[in-house]
């Protein structure tokens, strides 16, 4: 569902599951991340990276429904500077594909208030539920951290 200036909650994974390639590569995704922003802005409400997956809540501009740019373009810039190079089907190496993401990913259009402060809460609370701390504030890849500074 596209709504021009929507709130939506993603899901994006790593194709190889378990390792912590996000992790290693914080740095490269933290600019990756922060250069496509600067051309294609979103407000970010909430966003958590783990060792092999991300969420995220964006809100868009008004008038702008796009997301699958700014994935396609986070995904594509990081796969081309991160230095890890997985075994890729033949299928992928013919797409010019790294091997590095999975070629989608989830998405979830916000409907309310609720569901946003839901969604929110998913993110904040994703790397307890993963076992890698035992509260919130603990994970340092968390937009927690500014919740906590802005309170």
């Amino acid at each position: 569902m596209y709504v021009p200036g929507g709130t939506y909650f993603f899901t994006v994974n790593l194709a190889q599951r378990g390792g912590d390639l996000l992790l290693r590569e914080i740095d490269l995704l933290r600019s990756t991340y922060a250069s496509v922003v600067k051309e294609h802005p979103i407000q970010c409400d909430a966003m958590v990276v783990l060792p092999d997956h991300l969420h995220a809540v964006w809100t868009l501009p008004p008038g702008d429904a796009d997301f699958s740019v700014r994935w396609k373009k986070i995904k594509s810039t990081f796969s081309k500077h991160c230095t890890h190079r997985p075994r890729v089907s033949a299928s992928k190496a013919r797409k010019g594909e790294r091997g590095i993401w999975q070629r989608r990913f989830w998405e979830h259009c916000i409907r309310n208030e609720e569901d946003f402060a839901v969604h929110v809460e998913y993110c904040h609370f994703n790397p307890v539920k993963h076992g890698l701390v035992e509260q919130p504030m603990d994970w340092p890849y968390s937009t927690m951290h500014r919740e906590m500074v802005g309170a």
